[in-house]
């Protein structure tokens, strides 16, 4: 007498709709309680503009243009940066994975420059390189670097050994095994890095902005600040935050396209 497995439960796929209407009103209840706060305490407009001003002030500089050009720039050093990062992080993530000699060599190194903040480093950077986008590209992916590369070292070790056994076994050469074998068991773990790497490369571009630039959004800050234009800090700031979750989002898809084999496989288990 055999017995029939019970079907695999299929989990219910989420409901894109239902998300968007729990994050319309979690915007909504947000600029609920910033107008409340703002009517209660009765604070000058230098020091808490209301939502309606801080509306009124996005629309006057992206009207003029100053909103979308500075935006331009800091989104510029932001993919710039991230690129930079990533590629120098991924090759080097690739050589101690395979190195554990060269790992412990540059290990001391690379645990020493994390211990440093960047707003320690980045005005250093500013005087070596100039305040132009250079300086800050090389921010963002001095900042990027060390997730990305964590991440791949990781990913890389986790390749399943008899995989790679056999792999060896079928006399694969190292590329055809990097391609078929390491990269797709590695990218799962790579593109979770990449994610924190997007947002944070958005904020090593505002803080080689904010040390020495004559544009971008980190600039315009400096500029709402020395003139007590709190409204246009927090045009430039909420730019900020929608430029992070973008490049956030962005690369979420990526990651849903590209393992969409991951939940093929699963449903077939």
């Amino acid at each position: 007498m055999t017995t029939k497995a019970k079907p695999k439960p299929q989990q219910p796929k989420p409901n894109p709709w239902k998300r968007a209407v729990f994050l319309a009103l979690s915007l909504a209840g947000g600029l609920a309680l910033w107008a409340l706060l703002a009517r209660v305490l009765k604070l000058p407009a230098f020091i808490l503009p209301g939502p309606g001003l801080v509306w009124e002030r996005f629309l006057k500089s992206l009207a003029s243009g100053q909103l979308t050009r500075h935006t331009l720039t800091t989104l510029f050093e932001v993919l710039s940066g991230l690129l930079l990062g990533s590629f120098f992080a991924t090759v080097l993530g690739y050589l101690l994975a395979k190195s554990p000699a060269l790992e412990k060599l540059v290990a001391p190194y690379l645990v020493a420059s994390q211990s440093i903040p960047m707003v320690a480093i980045a005005p250093l950077l500013v005087i070596w390189f100039g305040p132009g986008i250079f300086s800050k590209v090389l921010i963002c992916a001095l900042i990027v670097f060390f997730p990305v590369l964590i991440n791949t070292v990781v990913g890389l070790r986790e390749v399943p050994k008899d995989l790679s056994d056999l792999m060896r076994s079928l006399n694969a050469t190292r590329a055809q095994t990097l391609w078929k074998l390491e990269v797709p068991a590695a990218l799962p773990i790579f593109l979770g890095g990449l994610r924190v790497g997007a947002t944070l490369s958005v904020i090593g571009a505002v803080v080689g902005e904010l040390v020495g630039a004559d544009r971008g959004l980190g600039f315009l800050i400096n500029v709402g600040r020395g003139q007590y234009d709190t409204a246009l800090v927090f045009v430039a700031v909420i730019a900020l935050i929608a430029m992070a979750m973008a490049l956030y989002g962005i690369v979420l898809l990526i990651e849903r396209r590209v393992l969409a084999w991951q939940s093929w496989r699963q449903d077939q288990i």
